[in-house]
């Protein structure tokens, strides 16, 4: 990993490149929970299912420390948009008159 150049995208869905989490290493990110809160890595769309494991490695590597130190960090399920709609029932509500 050390011959990857620092613009080498990480994490594709919140597009945040190894230079950015080797600095944020450097300067004292050392778990996964505390990396997703200084770069946005491993919060996208996926939730980290596609780069939690390499930033996971880059970590361990950075650090000395071993992958069952760093993993596994909470992962939560995707989320889709909901329309105002489908959160009201579509017409079960009509709005009341004020007099």
């Amino acid at each position: 990993m050390n011959d990857l150049d620092d613009d080498t995208l990480i994490c594709r869905c919140e597009e945040v490149s190894l230079g950015e989490i080797r600095e944020a290493i450097d300067r004292g990110a050392t778990t996964l929970p505390e990396l997703r809160r200084r770069t946005r890595a491993g919060m996208g769309l996926c939730q980290g299912r596609t780069c939690g494991t390499l930033v996971a490695q880059i970590i361990a590597r950075r650090t000395g420390k071993s992958l069952e130190e760093i993993l596994p960090a909470t992962s939560r399920p995707p989320v889709r948009s909901v329309t105002v709609q489908e959160l009201g029932g579509k017409g079960k509500c009509s709005p009341k008159k004020r007099t």
